[in-house]
């Protein structure tokens, strides 16, 4: 029984194994062969097309080798060939006759060799052919009539060249071109009417030219196109409606550019877009009506431009966003507060590196879906405490870089920081710049209670108005008091407002004692070296009955620090009985420059009296030693 079926089955297994073996003994060296029919060989001893391929090779793809002619016997007997590559190969020449021998091929791929011109027509007989590369070589002209007779050429790349002008007429013909890639060339205008012929174009890529205008004209005729790509160019203007003609368009690239304004309405007419890209273009602003109704957009960059602010509408018909890159405008300091009231799908917003001082507390309050903003290097100070609250999907949030303020006004955002640490990715770097007290703290560190003493009151009519008691928000001159506070009920501060010599100080001074009788001695002699004194009583109290009518209010001894907002240059106190006595002295600039002139003189002279004092030990340690030696030698 063995024997029986041991027979054929070694005749079914030498009939399958048969052709494959056949197929390997007849692919050339320096080259692998596949079953499929593709061929690829590589490496520098390959001088020219192998002529022993496998019978039904249809696709050979040759990679750098020394093949620098394409002949014109080079393709001849490969009828089945249907794609051919050649790259990186050093090519420089094709002969005129090269693809006469092989009409039928359906793709052509020349990249990456040293091609600087091409037989007229050379192209022709490929009435077939459906791609044709020829970028990344060194082709500074392109003849009008390169490309007859290509009726059915789908995709044309002629990137990474050294073209400059293109005729009017090259593409005329291409009447199923879907896609060109001009880019990486040096092209600096382009004829009114070459797309003209391009109806079923869906992308154009142009980018990283030195095109310097669009004609007004220039896409009339696209009116297929998905992609548009017109990036890294010299474009200084556009002209209005240019774009009005691409229903279809879903990709648009204008950034890196020379843009200064944009005209109205120039984005109508989009409904279909979903990227847009004017960065990095030098705007100086942006007109009201720019943006048409594209509700499928999902990607808007704009940023590195010189843009102080931006249309409150900007992106108004922008519902569908999901990305909005607003970032590194240098001088971008306002933003609408309605700015983002339309995008209820907003993922991602970046509005880092800007010159942002203030942000609108309701200006993220439609975000409810935003996960990612980021808010750092920017100006900002301070930042209203409800903020965030309506972006509960907020998942990163970046605030480092500011030169964050942490006085009273801080309270609100750090105690939103504190309870979101989670969601400030960088909490660790998010520190106060100001005031000194606070220096280099991080907002998270500040806790409430430190703030005790920030709410404001209400005054008699007599006493201080509401707008002359407020937060400080100038540099402050610092006293430390430690070591001298009174150990009383705490109360919360009053704040001193003192006219010296024309000239206004504030003095915030947490208190720990309440309010004494002002008409001690120490009210009195306070009051004397101030010349002039008003103060607002304790927050959020009412003003306490009293049966005296003085002008003056005593203000109670501070807590460690004393802090002075734009106060006199010599401050100096002294705690006596309970009481601590603030003495004002306003400055001279003449009695201060004789004060520094006499510091220094004085400092001066102590230098050179050590110095002295110094060279006179020295010279008295050479007459000993020299003493000794010569009491030494009569002794001897």
């Amino acid at each position: 029984m063995d024997s029986y079926f041991r027979g054929p089955l070694w005749l079914i297994l030498i009939l399958f194994t048969l052709p494959h073996v056949t197929y390997n003994m007849s692919c050339p060296s320096s080259c692998m062969c596949f079953s499929t029919g593709a061929v690829k060989c590589v490496g520098y001893t390959i001088t020219d097309i192998p002529d022993q391929l496998p019978a039904h090779t249809y696709l050979l793809l040759l990679n750098d080798t020394n093949m620098n002619v394409i002949n014109e016997q080079s393709l001849a007997n490969k009828r089945f060939l249907l794609r051919f590559s050649l790259t990186y190969s050093h090519l420089h020449t094709i002969h005129p006759q090269a693809f006469h021998v092989a009409p039928q091929l359906k793709s052509v791929k020349l990249s990456s060799n040293n091609l600087s011109t091409l037989p007229a027509q050379v192209f022709s007989p490929l009435t077939t052919l459906q791609q044709l590369h020829l970028d990344g070589n060194q082709l500074e002209i392109i003849a009008a009539d390169m490309f007859d007779g290509l009726v059915g050429l789908q995709d044309l790349d002629l990137s990474r060249n050294k073209l400059a002008d293109l005729a009017s007429d090259v593409f005329d013909g291409l009447t199923n071109l879907t896609f060109l890639n001009l880019g990486r060339n040096f092209i600096k205008k382009l004829p009114p009417t070459i797309f003209r012929s391009l109806t079923k174009l869906r992308q154009l890529v142009i980018y990283h030219n030195e095109l310097e205008v669009l004609e007004a004209a220039l896409f009339d005729e696209l009116v297929n196109l998905e992609e548009l790509k017109i990036h890294h160019n010299q474009i200084a203007s556009l002209p209005p409606q240019v774009f009005w003609s691409l229903r279809n368009l879903e990709i648009l690239t204008l950034s890196s550019n020379q843009l200064q304004a944009i005209p109205e309405k120039t984005f109508y007419n989009m409904p279909k877009l979903s990227k847009l890209t004017i960065y990095n273009n030098p705007l100086l602003s942006l007109p009201d009506q720019l943006m048409g109704h594209m509700p499928e957009i999902k990607e808007f960059y704009l940023y590195s431009t010189n843009l102080t602010t931006v249309p409150g509408n900007l992106f108004a018909n922008m519902s569908g966003l999901q990305t909005l890159n607003l970032h590194l405008n240098d001088k971008l300091r306002d933003l609408p507060s309605d700015l983002f009231c339309c995008l209820p799908h907003l993922l991602k917003l970046s509005l880092k590196s800007n010159n942002l001082h203030y942000l609108h507390p309701q200006l993220f309050s439609k975000l409810t879906t935003l996960g990612i903003l980021l808010l750092n290097n920017n100006k900002l100070e301070n930042l209203p405490e409800n903020i965030f609250s309506s972006n509960t999907a907020l998942k990163s949030l970046t605030l480092s870089g500011n030169p964050w303020d942490c006085t009273c006004r801080i309270r609100g955002i750090a105690r939103w920081v504190r309870h979101n640490e989670h969601v400030v990715v960088d909490k660790e770097d998010v520190i106060c710049h100001s005031p000194v007290y606070q220096l280099l703290r991080t907002l998270g560190s500040l806790r409430d209670e430190e703030f005790n003493f920030c709410t404001a009151t209400r005054v008699p009519s007599n006493s201080p108005t509401h707008s002359d008691v407020h937060e400080p928000t100038q540099p402050f001159h610092s006293i430390s008091t430690r070591g001298q506070r009174s150990a009383s009920t705490t109360t919360p501060p009053m704040t001193t407002s003192s006219t010296t010599q024309g000239a206004t100080q504030r003095v915030t001074i947490p208190a720990t004692t309440k309010p004494a009788n002002p008409t001690t001695l120490g009210a009195k002699k306070l009051l004397t070296s101030l010349h002039t004194v008003t103060t607002a009583l304790p927050i959020e109290e009412p003003l306490p009955s009293t049966k005296t009518h003085s002008t003056y209010y005593m203000s109670p001894p501070f807590y460690d620090l004393l802090v002075v907002e734009q106060g006199p240059e010599f401050v100096h106190h002294n705690f006596h009985r309970g009481w601590v006595y603030v003495w004002f002295l306003p400055s001279d600039k003449t009695l201060a420059g004789f004060l520094m002139f006499s510091h220094i003189l004085l400092v001066a002279t102590g230098l050179s009296l050590i110095l002295f004092a110094m060279y006179g030990m020295y010279r008295l340690n050479k007459t000993i030693d020299k003493l000794k030696t010569e009491c030494a030698h009569y002794e001897g």
